[in-house]
């Protein structure tokens, strides 16, 4: 199934070209009051949204997807999580680029570990990305993102992927420096998600699908998830050695070799093959 969020925070489901708008399916879940559960609710109760999204799909208004206003598809995530130079290649051209590693050492996945990025980073695609530092180099970086649905520590890379609930497509943007990498990925708008996620069950190889991503429509990325250093399994045993996952957590899984920067004006489109495309513009 093809979640979406849309225009005013309504609830889609996609199907060809069009969007069902199945809003009301947000009636199953609970009420929260203060404190806020420190989870995505949708996420949380992602079975039961979707069996009411069944219910209600038959005789749900259907709209193009054209001229929607994308959002995150995950509006609560309690935490992102990052994966650095998860692929060979990226490794390399960030040791062989100054403008990349900024005269710091670039250490292997292995060694470093992952990374977190403030939740307040996070958009959906209509929102474009917002450069700031315009005295640096600001790149693109193209990902594959896993939202976890069943949280837990210490989680078995061979129990991992049933802690999955779902995939969608992820920019990681960089403002590159000096900085520790938590602080110059966390910018506003330098996570951008979407335009969908697409359900677990829908995605029976998420290590075996490739994708790429334009720049102006020049050819910047092109990447292979098979070609994953630390693949999704040992990312969540990883993280979940050293806290709890909750639901509704986002996992960026890493960017292919070609980042390069963008400027103002520029247009991208990324996108993993059957997650749907971001596109957007840079401001």
């Amino acid at each position: 199934m093809k979640i979406a969020r849309f225009d005013d925070n309504r609830l889609g489901l996609v199907e060809g070209d069009q969007v069902k708008d199945v809003t009301a399916a947000l009636d199953v879940l609970p009420r929260v009051g203060y404190p806020l559960p420190l989870h995505d609710p949708l996420i949380a109760h992602l079975d039961t949204v979707c069996a009411e999204i069944r219910r209600l799909a038959p005789s749900a208004p259907s709209l193009p997807l054209a001229g929607r206003t994308w959002l995150a598809p995950v509006a609560n995530p309690g935490k992102i999580v990052a994966a650095p130079v998860n692929y060979q290649k990226h490794l390399d051209e960030a040791r062989e680029q100054v403008e990349i590693h900024h005269n710091n050492q670039v250490i292997e996945i292995q060694k470093i570990g992952l990374f977190l990025k403030a939740t307040s980073s996070l958009v959906g695609p209509s929102a474009g990305v917002a450069i700031e530092h315009l005295d640096r180099r600001n790149d693109h970086e193209a990902e594959l993102v896993v939202i976890i649905g069943q949280g837990g520590r210490n989680i078995t890379r061979a129990n991992a992927m049933r802690h999955v609930a779902a995939y969608t497509s992820g920019l990681d943007m960089t403002v590159r420096g000096p900085e520790e990498r938590s602080l110059r990925k966390s910018v506003d708008s330098y996570s951008v998600l979407g335009p969908w996620l697409v359900t677990a069950d829908e995605i029976p190889h998420p290590d075996q699908m490739d994708f790429s991503l334009h720049v102006n429509g020049e050819l910047r990325q092109r990447g292979d998830l098979a070609d994953l250093i630390w693949n999704n399994a040992e990312i969540i045993a990883e993280l979940s050695s050293l806290f709890e996952l909750r639901q509704g957590d986002l996992i960026y899984t890493g960017t292919p070799a070609g980042v390069a920067a963008v400027r103002p004006g520029d247009r991208l489109e990324a996108g993993i093959n059957g997650l749907g495309s971001i596109q957007l513009e840079i401001h």
